[in-house]
């Protein structure tokens, strides 16, 4: 079990190495967090919503996720309240008192039974805690940390951030928080982040042993342009404040306090001639050439925040008078169109809300979420410079996960007909399952627009049409999370940006699923060349088969 003593220390990174480090040695492994808290997930094969830390520890253990390796999922809604997931489907919301009283007392079946079936399957099975076991007040009915490495009886491996400072007194002073039996399962310190000469940190770390009797396994370098997909926004920090190079094209992500699944947009800020900046106010927007409003787990909450801070006005400024592109990913995709309901509470108390009214949608929340791996391709009409002098149809795959049902708004001022839609999706590709209330809805809505299409009633019922654009594509939005992650997609939207700005086209510059691939085994080697991995190998009983 690896453990931190804060959040985001590097425990998940860590894992995720360890993780491609043991594949690569010839051992099956597989991840596991009992309890995870996060906003960015990640949707299996089969259509269950997980933590997104160990859908990316699955991928770099080779293995299809499933609800086993985070089966529970927690996901804020509101200062002290939360959607709660259960084996990828959401089941109540709750207060934070509420979850600890009424909740966790049964959750140790679940959690425990989710981790014996992962044990009986693969090898290693590397534990992921959260926040830090030395958290005094939340001990007694902790599902995470000590009172999980006790139940499986397993090693624990204490990892700490020395860029923030104070490593040896978080290590020690976490230490000293913990019980005697707790703190016998340490069996090694990993200090993580750090960028100077070890020389000058080796008497601190043979203090720390000599103190605690537990050894130093290795010190990890700070990775700076980390590619490995983060879980918890508080990385974007780093991101907002970092100076960016000026690049030829400047995309801008909105971040409002409840943004979702932002790596959706990892992939174009790997591309060499795209910038992605988060800004949280109306100052920090400049003049880019496109505005990203991202997913969120309360659209309506995250609506005012924009009119609070003028960000709303601002954003149709640069629309208007710059015809700057505005682009709607999920929650920001309901927040282009006319109208907002929320009839059951579902992600607000707030009811009703105006949207942005760029596109003739309207959106009402439904008690149960759609959560789904697509495939399809771009439609036709698409309105953006993605399938222009294309001999082939442009296919696509993303996920969906919404609570959302989006339709078209028969009473707005726009003039429907100056509208496209973007995708058209098979539904048949996965398996997946829809309430009735989704499921009434969608087939409505599909039947619609296949008989405006002139779609063939085989084609109403394996296609659909996903996602508005006005005609000019300069705002579009849609439900497709991961679509950037698609190669000919994105570099023929990027280079459509460049075309209009006078630029030549530069076409593929690089396979998002290798890059994934390629960080996977970079991190890897990395932590192999400084920890101590025959230690490593000693403390788990399995043999270093790198040494035989």
């Amino acid at each position: 079990m690896l453990q931190g003593t804060a959040s985001d220390v590097g425990k998940s990174i860590v894992t995720t190495a360890l993780c491609r480090l043991f594949l690569q040695d010839g051992y099956q492994p597989a991840p596991y967090k009992s309890q995870n808290m996060a906003l960015n997930s990640y949707v299996t094969l089969d259509g269950k919503e997980i933590g997104r830390a160990q859908g990316v520890q699955a991928e770099a253990c080779g293995l299809p996720a499933t609800t086993d390796m985070n089966p529970i999922l927690i996901k804020p809604i509101k200062d002290m309240h939360s959607q709660i997931v259960v084996h990828g489907v959401p089941k109540m919301q709750m207060s934070a008192m509420d979850y600890r009283n009424h909740f966790l007392p049964q959750a140790k079946t679940i959690v425990l039974d989710a981790l014996d079936r992962l044990r009986e399957q693969y090898d290693i099975v590397l534990m992921e805690g959260a926040g830090s076991p030395a958290e005094i007040n939340l001990k007694d009915r902790d599902i995470v940390n000590m009172n999980l490495a006790g139940w499986a009886d397993a090693p624990v491996l204490l990892i700490s951030d020395i860029d923030r400072g104070g490593v040896f007194a978080s290590l020690v002073g976490t230490l000293e928080l913990l019980e005697p039996h707790e703190r016998a399962r340490v069996k090694g310190f990993i200090i993580n982040k750090f960028r100077g000469d070890l020389a000058l940190l080796q008497p601190g770390l043979d203090w720390l042993t000599e103190r605690t009797g537990i050894p130093v396994l290795g010190v990890l370098p700070y990775i700076p342009e980390l590619r490995i997909e983060a879980e918890d926004s508080v990385v974007l920090d780093e991101l907002q404040y970092r100076r960016q190079k000026e690049k030829e094209i400047d995309i801008v992500v909105i971040r409002y306090p409840r943004i979702s699944n932002f790596t959706d947009f990892d992939a174009l800020g790997w591309e060499p001639d795209v910038v992605v900046r988060y800004v949280s106010t109306a100052d920090e927007l400049g003049e880019p050439d496109v505005i990203i409003l991202p997913g969120t787990k309360d659209t309506i909450s995250d609506l005012n925040f924009l009119r609070e801070r003028g960000l709303d006005r601002a954003i149709q400024e640069q629309w208007q008078e710059r015809e700057v592109q505005l682009v709607g990913i999920c929650g920001g995709y309901q927040m282009l169109g006319e109208r907002l309901f929320d009839p059951f509470a579902v992600e607000s108390e707030i009811k009703e809300a105006e949207g942005l009214g760029l596109l003739p949608l309207v959106t009402t929340f439904a008690k149960e979420k759609r959560t789904v791996r697509v495939k399809g391709t771009a439609a036709k009409e698409c309105p953006l410079r993605v399938v222009e002098n294309k001999e082939t149809e442009l296919t696509i795959e993303a996920y969906e996960i919404h609570m959302g049902i989006t339709e078209s708004d028969e009473s707005a001022g726009l003039r429907s007909e100056d509208y496209r839609p973007l995708f058209v999706l098979n539904t048949d590709t996965v398996e997946t399952k829809e309430t009735e209330d989704i499921r009434e809805a969608r087939e409505a809505k599909e039947a619609k627009e296949a008989k405006e299409a002139g779609s063939s009633a085989e084609e109403v019922n394996t296609r659909h049409f996903e996602g508005c654009g006005a005609a000019d594509g300069k705002v579009w939005g849609t439900y497709l999370h991961g679509l950037f992650d698609n190669d000919e997609f994105r570099r023929a939207w990027l280079d459509g940006l460049r075309l209009e700005k006078g630029l030549s086209p530069i076409g593929e510059t690089f396979q998002a699923a290798v890059y994934k691939t390629q960080e996977f085994d970079r991190v890897a080697e990395i932590v192999r060349n400084h920890l101590d991995l025959d230690q490593i190998y000693e403390i788990i009983g399995l043999r270093n088969k790198q040494m035989t």
